[in-house]
């Protein structure tokens, strides 16, 4: 049995004490709980929280174990609170566009990952017309480019291609996500690369978010596919995002903590530790993210965790051009976002509610991301007033690098329960996740 005095149970907290048997929340009682067996008492200032869901993690393994794996990367995500990922089809080799890349996938997860793990697959033009195999295979959709992903075994669909998926996908009552960025505006916009962090931005602007999910919207009205627009950055999309989900249409949207927390004003040209594809904008841009939030357009945060190495990261002497294009954040979502909802008089609730229920319900896991009679018990004791200085060397990332290096964050997480048993995150725990199916 688990007590504290903020339990966070249908988006208020109580306290409460809860009783869990097999891994299983039992029952609450707001008064204590009968019975023997272990009882733990939360210190006062602590907070239980439900688990967090995040369906974006680039995992990378196998074929790029250098960059991340299932060992480093799970553990990075119970030690923030995350006790789901759903893992990323591409980046790793073989990449997930196929049932026997799948199941190689899943076999060495298997060994590794201590929290669970489910799986999307890869909608890449070698793969339309026979997406259902892996389907069939409970994988909870599938990602698709609309622009080069950065890898040659991974590539992006073309418009015409674009609408077979979604066609497709919606044949299988499947959900597509969308990496929506177009080709041509990117092409018109290329430039020299350099380490001036505006010359990035510049290179990626707003346009090119604005014609791909004008795209995905088009062809989800035509097909009446579930459409998913990945990392939104550009607030100068959500006017439209609003006006079709008013209307019905079956398209949510994400965005990530990076989005959230930094502003282009405040990245040093060459620091390329800031580098991801659609980039952080500018700070008036952010406030209109939050608010987008606030009102019910963007639906979860997730972390989009895109490790690299060092060297690729930041061995070409500051040039964005160069640079491998993505975000270490998995073990420091919940405080990054924390930190900045606070700031702004968002309530924790609120934040839990974008990180842990909703992500668990965009992929259908009911028993995931909250706290309720029948859900696994998958809990996290958080300590929302304490602080820290992030100091990458302490974060399990299989590669210690950060755009979060040195900056002060509040709320840590003091333990991770999964199937209410703590999370040992040393080297030579026995992985207990399960790997999950749609």
């Amino acid at each position: 049995m688990i007590t504290a005095d903020a339990v966070l149970i249908d988006g208020v907290f109580v306290t409460a004490s809860l009783g869990i048997l097999d891994g299983i929340i039992a029952a609450i009682g707001t008064g204590g709980l009968p019975g023997s067996g272990e009882r733990i008492r939360l210190s006062p200032g602590t907070v239980l929280l439900p688990g967090l869901v995040d369906t974006h993690v680039h995992v990378n393994e196998p074929g790029r174990t250098d960059w991340e794996g299932f060992a480093s990367a799970t553990r990075a995500a119970a030690a923030g609170g995350v006790t789901t990922i759903i893992d990323m089809p591409l980046n790793s080799i073989p990449a997930t566009v196929d049932a026997a890349a799948l199941e190689v996938k899943r076999e060495i997860a298997a060994r590794k990952a201590v929290v669970d793990v489910g799986f999307w697959g890869g909608a890449v033009p070698t793969s339309l017309g026979h997406l259902g195999e892996l389907h069939n295979r409970g994988v909870f959709g599938f990602k698709c480019f609309l622009a080069p992903s950065g890898v040659d075994e991974f590539p992006h669909l073309d418009a015409e291609q674009l609408d077979d998926a979604l066609a497709e996908v919606a044949g299988l009552g499947a959900l597509l996500i969308v990496h929506a960025e177009d080709p041509g505006v990117l092409d018109a916009h290329e430039n020299a690369g350099g380490t001036g962090y505006g010359d990035f931005v510049a290179s990626r602007p707003n346009e090119a978010e604005l014609v791909a999910i004008d795209r995905v919207i088009d062809g989800a009205r035509r097909t009446g596919a579930r459409a998913h627009i990945l990392h939104l950055s550009s607030a100068a999309a959500l006017p439209r995002l609003a006006a079709v989900k008013a209307e019905g249409l079956p398209i949510t949207v994400e965005t990530c903590p990076h989005y959230l927390c930094f502003t282009a004003e405040q990245i040093p040209d060459g620091a390329t530790q800031f580098k991801c594809c659609p980039p952080i904008r500018d700070e008036h841009n952010r406030d209109l993210l939050w608010q987008g939030l606030l009102d019910g357009v963007i639906d979860i945060i997730v972390s989009d965790h895109s490790p690299s190495t060092r060297e690729l990261k930041l061995g070409h002497g500051g040039d964005f051009g160069l640079a491998w294009g993505g975000i270490s954040g998995l073990q420091l979502g919940l405080s990054a976002i924390w930190t900045e909802a606070r700031r702004r008089g968002i309530p924790l609730e609120r934040v839990l509610g974008w990180m842990s229920q909703a992500p668990a319900d965009l992929i259908g896991l009911p028993a995931k991301g909250r706290i309720r009679v029948g859900a696994d018990a998958d809990l996290v004791a958080f300590a929302p007033d304490a602080s820290f200085t992030v100091d990458v060397e302490a974060l399990f990332h299989r590669n210690r690098v950060s755009a979060y290096e040195g900056r002060q964050l509040t709320g840590v997480v003091r333990e991770t329960w999964l199937r209410g048993e703590v999370v040992d995150l040393g080297p030579t725990a026995v992985p207990r996740g399960v790997l999950l199916s749609r």
